[in-house]
This record gives structure tokens, sequence and C-alpha cells, in this order.
């Protein structure tokens, strides 16, 4: 794998899903500081021009609903034509549909775990191929501190988030000897869109858990994906490291 930044030789292709806004698209800007080549999914919107933008500040947006298996076949050919293949892959498109479970249906259920468990199957089963043929790679599934410690109204992305320990600990198994690692990051309380949904009295009450007691910044989760995707972590794989301020101790 390409040392990154390395002025000899062009930086990684970078693939981060659900790289609009929030993580994702802090990710992808910490790996275009890198040197590296970076593409993102987006869903809806395709992320916005950064300040003084030139387009999308040289990310390579491409559409995809990680629900739909040729969706995502279509975006990772776009971005092997744009960039050539995928060596290092961010599972990060995710989605919430909380409410309790005595009043969550079944669309709730299905578009949640189809988004943030079986999408990740599809992305990363279509990015594996080709790191499999190089004998490198390097895979970051972004889970959350809710599939460890639980939270009221989120069965459905609590099971999710929970389950991409197991795929990523069963893939690293897979694939270790073919030089990919498989890591998972599980942030806690992040300031991004989807926490504001939570509500004020609700982020605080969980900013209060927190033995640091602030909300993370999106760019501090992104330096750990950016650190597990790095040389300095060749012989880490299997791992799950949580970006928390120490809410899920133990986990």
């Amino acid at each position: 794998m390409a040392t990154t930044g390395d002025a000899a030789q062009p930086g990684r292709v970078v693939l981060v899903t659900g790289g609009s806004r929030g993580i994702g698209l802090a990710c992808a800007r910490r790996f275009q500081a890198l040197g590296d080549r970076v593409a993102v999914t987006y869903h809806t919107s395709p992320p916005p021009e950064p300040s003084g933008g030139d387009g999308r500040g040289g990310l390579v947006a491409v559409p995809c609903d990680v629900r739909v298996p040729a969706q995502v076949d279509a975006a990772f050919a776009a971005v092997e034509h744009e960039l050539g293949p995928v060596e290092v892959l961010v599972a990060n498109a995710g989605i919430t549909r909380d409410t309790l479970l005595l009043r969550m249906g079944e669309d709730a259920w299905h578009d949640v775990v189809e988004t943030n468990l079986s999408g990740v199957y599809r992305v990363v089963r279509r990015g594996l191929g080709p790191m499999v043929r190089a004998h490198r790679g390097r895979i970051v599934l972004i889970s959350s501190v809710v599939g460890f410690l639980g939270s009221p109204g989120q069965v459905n992305y609590g099971a999710a988030k929970a389950g991409l320990v197991g795929l990523a600990r069963s893939l690293a198994r897979e694939v270790g000897s073919r030089g990919i690692t498989v890591n998972v990051v599980a942030p806690g309380v992040v300031e991004t869109d989807m926490i504001a949904t939570l509500g004020q009295q609700r982020v605080e009450q969980l900013r209060s858990m927190v033995p640091l007691g602030r909300v993370a910044e999106a760019d501090e989760v992104a330096g750990a994906v950016a650190f597990l995707a790095s040389d300095d972590a060749a012989y880490v794989t299997g791992a799950v490291l949580a970006v928390d301020g120490g809410l899920a101790m133990g986990l």
C-alpha cells in the first residue's frame, strides 16, 4: 500500500460511504489532507462545497442507496473508472428510525437494518475483490457505542451497529492472510446532524454521562479512522476502537 502523503507516488484511493456530511465528510476531508484520492457516496444530496469552493473540493461524489445492490455496484464502478480500485473503504452510511420497540413497525426495523448492517455487507463485499487480488487493503466500519450500551428507542439501530462487530471480526479472519485489515470505530456522542435530532435535553443528558464531559467533534472520529487505515495500524485487525470520551469503557 502506498504511504499516505508520499510525494513520489499518488495517494491511495479511498471510498467513504455516506460521506456528504457529519462523520463521513470529516473522514473524507481527513484523507484528502493526507494526500489520498477520495470518493464519497451520498443518498440525498452531495457534499457541500468547501469555503471558497472548487466543485466538491476534490472529492468524487457518487449517488448510492446502499440498500440497492445495483446502486452499490454502479457506485464502485464509477469510482474505479475515475480513480482506480478502492484501497481504503470506510463504511459509514447509516440512518436512524427511533421509537420504542412496542411502537416500532416493520418498516422502521427493516430500513435501519438494511442500511446500517446489510448495506455494509454489500459495500464491503463489492470492494473486497480488488483488495484480495492486490493483497492489500484497509476496511473500517463505523459502528456506535449504542451497539454496546443500548439506548431506549434504538433497538433497530443498536442491533445493526452491534452486528458490525461480528461482521468485522469474522471478515478479519477470512482476509488477514491477504494483507487486508478490518476494524471498527465506535463513536459516542458526536456533534452531527443526527445527534441534533435528539433534542438539546437528550444531548445534555448524554453529555453528562461522558467522563470527559463533552461532545466529540466529527474530526476526532475521523482521526481514529485515519489511524486504522494507516501504515501505523498494519498489525491491527478485528479491533473495536471507541471514540466516546470514556462513555462505554470496557466495550
